[in-house]
């Protein structure tokens, strides 16, 4: 009997992110520290509006590229919050999660052959949406000595005349990295000079620390450049609702809605729904949810930071990267470790590639008193670490 498989899909990897927690899930008393979820619930005006658009029996199909009223909604977000302005009718497209605009994008716009830039450590979707639109992955390490920022001198390191996208995902998962405005400037100079396009992923737009997040799109030159990407998984605390947008050119959004519809149809109506009034009624909920985030993250880096545990400070997104080079362990080995001895599930660095070898990912979307508990379980396992290698 032949394969009925297809042999690309078969190259591809599944998500070394859900290694663990398969394991953590059969094991008792397991705090874990992984999922890249919010922990808070989708606000209730939120979800009161989805139920009342189901009281309503608004239960259909809504156009292709979403409704009309919610990419109104989106427009004048973009606009006060990012200044960036898009046509709701042509220039926006609601999408089944950011995850479906990845693909969207690299489908739309790639031909066998063509290299898309991906910088690691990163969100583990890139790469396969790559190879399954038959472009061809090319990976820019990013290092801790430059708080894992993409530099003009790594960019330019990479591009080839076969070169057509660099994807830019920050604030960044798995690090915590952000891009301020000057270093966005510097990296937009190499691509307008190279002719290139950019796939901005920015779904922890509003989840920065330390200055107002800046969109590529913004910068002089790059709108036309840009493929937005946003949503309201991490927001809103809407993941399981699983709605995102992709904005760019009207020619492009054009052709990401055509696929969109022969595959999708629309995103779901219910989520629409309340997703308008996310927008309309959400900004204090935001507020709040990115306040509690970044007690979180001030009280990790500062337990870190008591217990000699090395970490550069992340200023966005929910994650923290601390560096585990120091004790002779592996990412893996590290990880597998204190999941067995001290039941903390945590992501291996390595699951968001090669380069995040030596690193981990914690998430701090938990309570304080979740974090507390693991962060005692952690101190307790690196100090037998130290013991067993005489520190």
């Amino acid at each position: 009997m032949r394969n009925p498989l297809s042999e690309k899909v078969m190259s591809i990897e599944p998500s070394g992110i859900r290694k663990f927690f398969d394991i953590a899930s059969e094991m008792e008393e397991v705090i874990s520290l992984g999922v890249g979820e919010p922990d808070f619930d989708t606000p209730w005006h939120i979800r009161d509006e989805g139920i009342y658009s189901l009281e309503q029996g608004r239960t259909f199909y809504t156009s292709n590229a979403g409704l009309k009223e919610l990419r109104e909604e989106i427009s004048r977000y973009l606009k006060r919050r990012c200044h960036l302005e898009y046509d709701p009718l042509h220039e926006i497209l609601v999408t089944v999660g950011g995850s479906e605009g990845i693909d969207l994008a690299m489908r739309a716009m790639l031909n066998p052959g063509d290299e898309v830039l991906i910088p690691q450590p990163c969100y583990v979707s890139y790469l396969p949406c790559v190879v399954l639109a038959d472009g061809v992955p090319v990976t820019i390490e990013l290092k801790e000595e430059n708080e894992f920022r993409l530099t003009k001198e790594e960019l330019l390191e990479k591009i080839t005349d076969k070169t057509k996208i660099l994807v830019l995902p920050f604030p960044n998962n798995p690090t915590g990295a952000v891009m301020r405005r000057e270093d966005l400037e510097a990296i937009a100079e190499v691509i307008i000079e190279k002719d290139l396009f950019v796939l901005s992923d920015e779904i922890y737009s509003e989840l920065t620390y330390q200055e107002d997040h800046v969109s590529i799109a913004s910068l002089p030159g790059m709108w036309e450049r840009t493929l937005t990407i946003n949503g309201f998984s991490k927001s809103h605390a809407m993941t399981g609702w699983r709605l995102g947008y992709l904005c760019g050119p009207r020619e492009m959004i054009a052709q990401m809605t055509k696929i969109h519809q022969f595959a999708i149809m629309c995103a779901p109506t219910t989520s629409q729904y309340a997703a308008v009034d996310a927008l309309r009624n959400g900004d204090e909920d935001v507020a709040r949810m990115r306040e509690s985030y970044d007690q979180r993250r001030r009280f990790l880096m500062h337990e870190f930071a008591r217990m000699g545990l090395k970490c550069f400070e992340p200023f966005g997104a929910f994650y923290v990267f601390p560096c585990i080079k120091e004790f002779g362990l592996t990412s893996d080995e590290f990880a597998m470790r204190l999941l067995e001895e001290e039941h903390v599930a945590v992501v291996p660095g390595t699951a968001f590639g090669p380069c995040g070898e030596g690193f981990l990912r914690i998430s701090y979307a938990y309570s304080i008193e979740a974090l507390k508990i693991a962060l005692e379980r952690i101190e307790r396992f690196i100090r037998k670490l130290k013991q067993d290698n005489g520190v």
